[in-house]
């Protein structure tokens, strides 16, 4: 399956498209620890500030989620990348990273970088490599 095609079954929304923020609360209380206890005005802003923002649903329940911040030739941080316990090992965060990785705002621009605790080995599998500088980077 290419990275951007999504299962039939899920739906992918950008920026505040539809965004549902307490499921997103809901969402990174359950799935990261980083970004327990957020308020919803604080992912309202969050949000704001982001571009590209990719979100996919199952119906009206929200699965993934995940952000950018970039500035659209050199450098581009990946913030935020979750998917609902109940739905990994399904592909879903490879089509998530494909779907921000493809906006228009990273597809050129020259490093990614990313910062997590325990997703090396996913994050390898979708070449991004080990940095001693910062915890991963994909080098275009």
């Amino acid at each position: 399956m290419n990275p951007t095609q999504t299962s039939t079954r899920l739906q992918v929304r950008t920026a505040a498209e539809k965004l549902d923020y307490p499921q997103l609360q809901r969402l990174m209380d359950l799935t990261a620890p980083w970004a327990r206890d957020r308020t919803v005005a604080d992912l309202e802003r969050m949000v704001q500030g982001s571009e590209p923002v990719v979100h996919l649903w199952d119906g009206d329940f929200l699965v993934a989620f995940g952000r950018a911040t970039s500035d659209g030739v050199y450098r581009a941080m990946l913030w935020d990348v979750m998917v609902h316990p109940r739905y990994q090992g399904q592909g879903i965060g490879r089509q998530l990273i494909g779907h921000l990785l493809a906006h228009p705002k990273l597809a050129t621009v020259e490093k990614v970088y990313l910062v997590t605790t325990d997703g090396q080995g996913f994050y390898e599998r979708l070449d991004f490599k080990q940095n001693p500088t910062t915890t991963m980077v994909l080098v275009r």
